[in-house]
């Protein structure tokens, strides 16, 4: 991810940083605010830069700056260069014997209660000066900030194949109905849709993956349905779903620990054999990542290799 550097790896012009800067804010004023200099010396380097350019780079309006097609063209560029100066940053420190970096994740709500605090804690063990950075995102949301070097590693359900990301790992896991352990349909194996329909049902919202998983399943129940709530969040879903006789859709991780303790069942759905959920790690395509980002997709892949479930080929 591209961040302000630290002065002894200021190697790039200034207006390059400030150009990324008013390009993450979307305003001068607050990318002045955030690399604590005054507005007008970053509006100075904005128009040197368009200067040199030839061209407008953003267009300003009374809300805001937006990239103009000149600036999203420069913005590629520029984002390339300062994920590759933290690239070359970390392995110069690595030549001193030091294991250092700064990166970012983007991730679906879910993996925040126990896969990634257990990744997290592996790669402080081996490198405590690795600093992750976390923010929650819906899985339609990561590959826009992947593309847009808001984050260095994305982890997302269900995103269909795109040019501009690379898919590092991808671990299984079955969609199913959440519910109490007192729920009618708690002793079962699995259960289909239909049989669910006849409780009152917690939907995930059209920006979360599982809403895609389930719309298949709806159509083909023939029956007229609707939800007690439609929401984006997980943690909400899993407290509805503690309550008989309310059934929630989602996928074991990040409840591995109410399923283990009896809090919550979770039973696959069945649909012409199991409904699967495919978990992701994504990169930027093309990108050459330094070595405190490869330790940690390491450490994530051997995570989420312990967790996936076994799917037929």
């Amino acid at each position: 991810m591209a961040r302000k550097p630290s002065q002894s790896m200021r190697i790039h012009a200034r207006a390059i940083y400030y150009f990324d800067a008013v390009r993450r804010a979307g305003s001068i004023r607050e990318a002045a605010r955030r690399l604590n200099v005054a507005s007008s010396a970053v509006n100075r380097q904005i128009l040197k830069l368009e200067e040199e350019v030839g061209a407008s780079l953003f267009d300003r309006k009374a809300e805001g700056v937006s990239l103009t097609t000149a600036g999203e063209i420069l913005a590629h560029h520029v984002i390339v260069v300062l994920q590759d100066q933290e690239r070359a940053r970390t392995e110069i420190e690595a030549l001193k014997g030091a294991q250092v970096g700064n990166l970012t994740v983007a991730t679906v709500e879910g993996v925040c209660t126990a896969l990634l605090p257990a990744v997290i804690s592996n790669l402080r063990r081996k490198a405590p000066r690795i600093v992750v950075n976390v923010v929650t995102l819906g899985s339609n949301a990561i590959p826009a900030s992947l593309e847009n070097g808001v984050c260095d590693i994305g982890i997302a359900f269900n995103l269909p194949r795109h040019p501009k990301l690379r898919q590092v790992f991808v671990a299984n896991f079955k969609l199913g109905a959440m519910m109490a352990p007192d729920h009618p349909l708690a002793g079962r194996e699995r259960v289909t849709f239909s049989e669910c329909a006849d409780h009152p049902m917690v939907y995930a919202s059209d920006d979360l993956s599982i809403s895609e998983l389930l719309a298949p399943l709806v159509a083909r129940s023939n029956r007229s349905v609707a939800p007690i709530m439609r929401t984006n969040s997980v943690d909400l879903m899993r407290q509805l779903a503690t309550e008989k006789p309310n059934i929630a859709f989602l996928t074991r991780v990040g409840l591995e620990d109410l399923i283990a303790s009896g809090e919550l069942v979770h039973i696959p759905l069945e649909d012409k054999g199991p409904v699967w959920s495919d978990l992701g790690v994504y990169l930027r395509a093309g990108r050459s990542v330094p070595a405190s980002i490869d330790l940690f997709l390491h450490l994530l892949t051997e995570e989420l290799s312990s967790r996936s479930e076994l799917r037929a080929p």
